[in-house]
Order: structure tokens, then sequence, then C-alpha cells
């Protein structure tokens, strides 16, 4: 029998020429207003974005950083985790949640996670729990929210703090609220294939704490609370003008951007199911 010589058709996850041709005049038009402000870091964009984001997201906070994982980091330390503490996560993560942990001086503990959701299985905390435990990351993983509610109450009845790794969850909802508003704070990232993606790298950590927002304030710019004056140690890290210009065009098609993505993929289910 012959064999076919038919090409195997290659579909791409996520097609960026197409994404920037559906929004092309409005992002086209946030970078020509980025550029022509003179002003790349740390400016009016940065400001904005960071405002919209927050009321988009139901958070009163919010803090523009360099990535997702300097987020996790960032909210880490801003919320006192460091050497000699234990921070426990899921072991189903992208590598850069447990890398975060790492580079943050934490032991990252690792423990399931429940097989319908494939985030964090509540019931797996409490044996994971030790005297050096400071903070749980609940990952809400292909854009599906972690049971929260189980989740913070043991968290708070330990006396631990709840950083939600929001990576891959812009815009997702538990109990009517978007994720990223229930915990101490939260990490976004907005690499370009993310469901609400930067033309690069950025991220953003959301919190309901003024003090917490403050410190990360000082984390992402070297430690400063005043200029060139650094009160503790920190990073350069933080999320550029240009990004937060393309951000702010692109944040208010975020639930369209969503339907979209649930409704192929509920093309592909009913055609594997069948």
């Amino acid at each position: 029998m012959p064999q076919s010589t038919q090409t195997p058709t290659h579909i791409p996850f996520l097609n960026l020429r197409a994404a920037y041709a559906a929004q092309r005049a409005a992002l086209d038009t946030a970078v020509s207003r980025a550029l022509a402000s003179g002003w790349y870091i740390l400016g009016a964009e940065v400001a904005a974005f960071e405002t919209e984001f927050a009321a988009a997201m139901a958070a009163p906070h919010c803090v523009g950083v360099a990535s997702g994982t300097d987020a996790v980091l960032l909210g880490l330390r801003a919320l006192g985790v460091g050497p000699g503490d234990e921070v426990i996560t899921v072991a189903h993560t992208a590598v850069a949640t447990v890398a975060a942990v790492e580079l943050a001086g934490a032991t990252p503990v690792l423990v399931d996670v429940t097989p319908d959701t494939a985030t964090l299985d509540p019931a797996q905390l409490p044996a994971a729990i030790t005297p050096r435990t400071r903070a749980v990351v609940p990952v809400h993983l292909y854009g599906h929210p972690a049971d929260l509610d189980p989740i913070l109450a043991i968290a708070r009845q330990h006396g631990l703090w709840v950083l939600e790794d929001c990576a891959q969850a812009h815009g997702a909802r538990y109990r009517g609220r978007p994720v990223g508003s229930f915990g101490d704070a939260a990490a976004f990232s907005f690499y370009p294939t993310k469901n609400l993606g930067a033309l690069g790298d950025g991220g953003a950590v959301l919190t309901p704490h003024a003090d917490v927002a403050e410190r990360l304030r000082a984390l992402r710019q070297y430690g400063w609370q005043e200029r060139y004056v650094s009160q503790v140690p920190g990073y350069n890290s933080r999320l550029d003008e240009l990004q937060a210009a393309l951000l702010r065009a692109k944040l208010p098609h975020l639930p369209e951007m969503n339907a979209a993505r649930r409704r192929l993929a509920a093309a592909y289910g009913a055609a594997l199911a069948g």
C-alpha cells in the first residue's frame, strides 16, 4: 500500500503575528506614545497600568516588575520570606515558581495536586507544615483557580502568608472574584504567550497591604527608599514604559481574549472526545 506523502498540519500553540495583527492599530499607537514621551523607565505608562490592572483584578495595590519569576521572588521578599524559611507550593507548576522560592533563599516544599484541577490539594497542606514554614504559594494553573477557601483557612490557622501564582490566570475568577485578590500577594507574568502578554518580559505583584506594596517598590529598584539611598538589598526589576503601554492597550480586551481561548479549548475538547 503506498505511503502518504502529505505533510502533517502544524498548528502553533499561539500565533503572535495574528495576535498583533488583530490589535495592530492600538498597539502601534501605544508604542508611538511611549517612544514620544522620552521617558522609558517607571514613568506615566507604568503608573497608569498599575492603577488599571489593580482595578481590573480588584486589588488595592499593583507594582510592576520585570518578569513573572521576579513577581514571585519580590512578592516573597516583601512578605519577609528568606533564608531558613520553607515555602509550600505544588510539584506540578512551571520551574519559575520553585526557582523564585530558591532565589529568595527559602526552601521549597512540594505537595501534590488534585487530579481534577491539577492545582494544589488542600488536604496535602497540614502534613507539609513545619515550624519553618513561612508561606504557601498556590498556583492557578492553565487558567483554573486553586481551591482558595480551604488553602486560606489552613494558612491563617497556622499564621502563614499566601502568595497566589497567577502567571497563567489573568482574569480567572474564584467565587465570583478575580484570582489575585485573595492572598497577601499575587504574582502575574506578562510573557508574550500569556493570555495578557506583553511584547517582551514583564510582571506585576498585587497586594492588599500598603506596607507590602511600599517594600515591593523599594525592592524592584535596588532597595531605594529615596533616590540612590538603598535601605535593603534590592534588585533591578522594573516593568518598562514600552511594555506597560502595550499592556494598557491589551487590558480592555482581556475578557474577549479569554473567551476566545475557552472557545478553542472547547473545540479541541469536543474533537478529542469524539
